[in-house]
């Protein structure tokens, strides 16, 4: 037993060393052969070799459309602070554009590769001078504090975003916490005023100020609020800053609701610096506070900054990679990181949120989640998740989804900020949430689950009624027909598996009816999906090319080349409507190889990536090059894969095809480049692809190892000529999520010459597993 005065000693002593160690950490983070532990959560880890965050290159996406951010977050973090250049423009609606190269300050929240903008909320800037304010003003030309920075003094990395400011010559860094932003602002010497602006008012895309406020709480520390209405309705952002300097005066400017304010510090410290820490809230400002008490008490920057890249580094942990090809590497790890950006944390440091209902709610038992992208994210993000993240994660975006349905009666379509944005097609989160409940994550009520599923599948909103009444949605009854009835066909089978999950075979009959909505629009003679009206008849004229934006369209930012291929539920089904597998097969190589030229009046700028007609930078085209197996033609699934890996990827700004959209293109990324892809995301199955490196471990959410080896791998050996799971040989074109959480090896056999026999006599089953 230790006496009480023999712990205040060792408490001492451990305080001492502590501090001994952070007044030192510099030098000891730039010697080699020193390694340093300590018992504390704050002490970060010293790494002996080079990391797998230095692979990780957050700028990558955020040239053409891919619509990343490069600032600091961690993995799912409530917090995202990254630069925004101050535009409105589509290619800007994470705030950033890497062709840009002024910013008007570094915003809090940010959205990640999606199509829409918003966000950009609680803007803050280093300044040196006194400036004049103008709480109206939008245009960051006439904003007299605007920073002009070069990308050669920028630096991105996991958890840390720094730049030279070039107007002020300040220094800016941050990084990040869970629900908390840390600055680190070194000022000249020639500074005249050492100062920050924060910017409530300013708002870029859809986003608009309903309500501002700022007020000065003490000598260290101010509080206020942004309420905003845009693409998320009603969004509240409750923030706390404290500063590491004392606060000389504040200016305040607010027209409206409008607001900015600079705060001045009455000095600065030894190394010219001022550090802030920034809590945030979508609840209350006292949920700030609690952010602020949680994560910043007493906090260095440096160990903030170490333990952020701890953190990512443990993260991408979960899949390591042997490979002799540094930008595949990057590539790969750059991928990983961007599919762990989204969903991100809702609930508040003391578990409240503002909820779907725009009631306040507090997750009992769980951390509640928002920024649901599930029109992309249900393909692979979310199965990956189900493989390498914890059994708690997984049942939290589920739980997080079923308390959406509690607050408004439906499951999430598209959740952002703690609303429902009813963005894009379809009901995904039914493939979602049967994946999870399949595969048995705990902590899930598949009753509840089910109960969820029927309500939102029986509304008559989002042209359901239609589909109920005629088993598909006629052309005439509403837009974007063929791609609205082929989701609501998959995820109607995703809502049958569940029913039987639960023991209710009539729910299961009558939603496996359901799913069968694609084969009236089937066209025997054009072999495409087409828009068929209430008369029975086909909607004309038809061009398999066009492909209209949102509007005079059966497709939804498509055509009939790539949404004709979307029947998860029932592929085999789909091949049989051809007049036989060779026709299938033929189908195929035509959207592969036809002109690429789109037709309409108003073409889909979200159709990017292509190949023929194949649509890599957008989400309906995932699937497509994987259906060769269902044919019996892997060796062809393999060489359209390998191309896609090696054409629509880079390891530049411009390195991502089309809207990354939270994770989605990455996550296929990963996928794809391991060797095998989940085509029905809820089926339990991953159907073959083809490696790209040498071998990968895979670190499951079970503590089990999955190794994947392929042998001779090279960029001209991409077909397998042979398959062993666990030691034996396989000739079959699939594994089992199973498989893959039980531990093993899976190992390819590479060469340069395709294997026309490989699981063809085996056909993929069609069944959940």
């Amino acid at each position: 037993m230790i006496t009480a005065p023999l712990l205040v000693i060792l408490k001492l002593i451990t305080v001492s060393i502590l501090n001994y160690i952070k007044n030192t950490l510099k030098v000891v983070a730039f010697t080699p052969m020193i390694a340093m532990t300590a018992c504390t959560d704050e002490m970060p880890k010293q790494a002996e070799e080079q990391q797998l965050v230095d692979f990780v290159d957050p700028l990558i996406g955020t040239g053409e459309h891919g619509h990343t951010f490069p600032g600091a977050t961690l993995p799912y973090g409530g917090v995202q602070c990254s630069p925004i250049n101050g535009v409105s423009g589509w290619d800007w609606v994470s705030g950033y554009h890497i062709s840009d190269s002024l910013l008007i300050g570094f915003g809090h929240l940010h959205l990640s590769g999606t199509g829409i903008g918003d966000l950009n909320d609680l803007i803050v800037l280093p300044t040196a001078k006194e400036h004049t304010l103008d709480a109206m003003e939008q245009n960051r030309n006439n904003l007299p504090y605007t920073q002009r920075y070069s990308h050669e003094n920028e630096t991105a990395k996991p958890g840390y975003y720094a730049v030279l400011l070039e107007n002020s010559g300040i220094k800016a860094e941050m990084t990040t916490g869970t629900r908390v932003g840390f600055h680190r602002w070194t000022y000249p010497q020639s500074a005249e005023k050492p100062s920050m602006i924060v910017n409530l008012g300013f708002a870029v895309n859809w986003d608009g100020v309903t309500k501002s406020s700022l007020i000065q709480l003490d000598d260290y520390r101010v509080q206020g609020e942004r309420l905003s209405q845009g693409w998320a309705e009603d969004q509240r952002v409750y923030f706390e800053m404290k500063f590491s300097q004392p606060i000389e005066k504040i200016n305040i400017e607010k027209e409206g609701e409008r607001l900015v304010a600079q705060v001045f510090f009455k000095s600065v410290d030894a190394q010219n610096q001022v550090t802030a820490a920034v809590g945030v809230s979508s609840a209350t400002l006292e949920g700030a506070h609690v952010a602020l008490e949680q994560e910043a008490a007493g906090y260095d920057f440096d160990l903030k900054k170490q333990k952020a890249s701890d953190i990512w580094e443990e993260a991408l942990n979960q899949i390591k990679i042997t490979t002799k090809d540094k930008k595949s590497r990057e590539i790969f790890y750059t991928a990983l990181y961007h599919s762990k950006i989204a969903p991100v944390t809702h609930s508040d440091a003391q578990g409240n949120y503002k909820g779907a209902d725009h009631e306040l709610h507090h997750a009992n038992g769980f951390r509640y989640y928002s920024t649901f992208s599930l029109w992309d994210t249900f393909r692979a993000v979310h199965p990956l998740s189900t493989i390498v993240e914890s059994e708690k994660r997984n049942a939290d975006f589920i739980n997080s989804m079923l308390a959406h349905f509690d607050e408004t009666g439906l499951l999430p379509v598209w959740a952002l900020a703690g609303n429902e944005t009813n963005c894009m097609t379809g009901y995904h989160a039914m493939p979602v949430l049967a994946d999870a409940v399949l595969k048995g994550i705990d902590d899930i009520d598949p009753k509840r689950v089910y109960e969820a599923m029927k309500v939102t599948s029986m509304q008559d909103e989002r042209d359901l009624k239609a589909y109920k009444k005629y088993g598909f949605i006629p052309s005439d009854k509403g837009g974007e027909s063929v791609t609205k009835t082929l989701e609501y066909a998959y995820d109607d089978w995703c809502i049958a598996q569940v029913a039987k999950h639960v023991g209710d075979e009539a729910g299961y009959a009558k939603y496996m009816k359901r799913s069968e909505g694609y084969k009236p629009l089937f066209d025997p003679e054009t072999e495409f999906m087409r828009g068929r009206m209430t008369n029975g008849k086909f909607r004309l004229p038809f061009d398999p090319a066009e492909a209209n934006h949102r509007e005079n369209t059966d497709y939804t930012e498509g055509n009939a080349y790539q949404h004709s291929w979307f029947v998860l539920q029932d592929i085999q089904g789909l091949v049989d409507l051809f007049p036989s597998k060779k026709a299938f097969v033929a189908k195929l190589d035509e959207l592969f190889t036809v002109s690429s030229e789109l037709t309409g009046d108003n073409v889909s700028p979200d159709i990017t990536g292509l190949i023929g007609q194949y649509a890599h930078g957008n989400e309906p085209s995932h699937h497509i090059a994987y259906l060769y197996n269902y044919a019996g033609e892997a060796w062809k699934s393999q060489e359209k894969i390998h191309e896609i890996l090696f054409t629509q990827y880079d390891n530049t700004p411009e390195g991502i095809s089309g809207n990354e959209d939270c994770g989605q293109i990455s996550a296929w990324y990963v996928f794809s480049s391991l060797g095998f892809y989940p085509v029905n995301p809820a089926q339990g199955i991953y159907v073959i692809g083809t490696p790209i490196f040498e071998e990968a471990e895979i670190n499951t959410s079970t503590g089990k190892q999955f190794k994947v080896i392929a042998k001779n791998v090279s960029k001209e050996n991409k077909y397998i000529n042979k398959i062993t799971l666990n030691g034996k040989t396989i000739d079959r074109l699939y594994i089992t999520h199973k498989e893959i959480m039980s531990g093993g090896a899976l190992e390819f056999e590479m060469t340069n010459v395709p294997n026309k026999q490989l699981g063809a006599q085996n056909a993929i089953p069609m069944k959940a597993f």
